[in-house]
């Protein structure tokens, strides 16, 4: 059977731009639209959760949290108040012994009053994909409420639905952030290095010995 190597080479064009639209198009659309059908629209509206995973955002040169995560962590504060969230697990980055996220995001929500017994902290969460990763291998966390600012959440739902947890989401953007724009920028292209890592390139994250949730 003769092959016409013309055809051939245009059959292979056509596949791999009909991936590449696939990729572009179709893989952020179904993310976004998944995380806008899995997130709560306000606290009130948040059903009873075991366990809740509030995600690092920085700190300030003072130890203090970033405005994002201090809304982060006041919105996990209100779900416990409410009876909504049992034990809150904290995770940030901690890659340098001068800057600790979860030490201060611990901190805050005792401060606020949640017990020091109904928190837990991962020290490696240096991003989604390893605090995800790591809540589903070292906390064993099959259900899990994430707690992040909106234009984060339809990525931190996909990654953790990624490594088997079922996953509902709520915005804690409570105010307009400085820089916000860029960050929203930011998160589109992420949604794309978030699918290559699931599919694909599988990055390496810290693991560890299991911990008692």
């Amino acid at each position: 059977m003769k092959i016409n190597l013309k055809k051939a080479i245009l059959l292979v064009l056509a596949i791999l731009l009909f991936l590449f639209f696939v990729f572009l198009i179709i893989a952020p659309w179904k993310i976004y639209s998944n995380g806008t059908a899995q997130s709560y629209l306000d606290i009130d509206s948040v059903g009873a959760h075991e366990v809740a995973i509030v995600f690092g955002a920085g700190i300030t040169d003072s130890g203090q949290p970033s405005d994002a995560l201090r809304d982060r962590l006041d919105t996990a504060f209100d779900l416990y108040e409410k009876g909504s969230i049992e034990k809150i697990l904290v995770s940030g980055d901690n890659s340098i012994e001068e800057y600790s996220e979860p030490d201060v995001m611990r901190g805050y929500l005792i401060e606020k009053g949640v017990p020091e017994a109904n928190i837990r902290t991962d020290y490696a969460g240096r991003r989604t994909y390893d605090t995800c990763a790591r809540a589903h291998e070292i906390w064993g966390i099959e259900k899990a409420l994430l707690i992040t600012q909106g234009y984060h959440l339809p990525r931190s739902i996909y990654l953790c639905e990624a490594f088997g947890i079922d996953s509902r989401g709520i915005s804690a953007s409570r105010q307009e952030y400085v820089y916000q724009k860029k960050y929203e920028f930011r998160e589109m292209l992420a949604i794309y290095k978030a699918v290559l890592d699931v599919w694909i390139l599988k990055p390496e994250y810290i693991g560890g010995e299991s911990e008692k949730l």
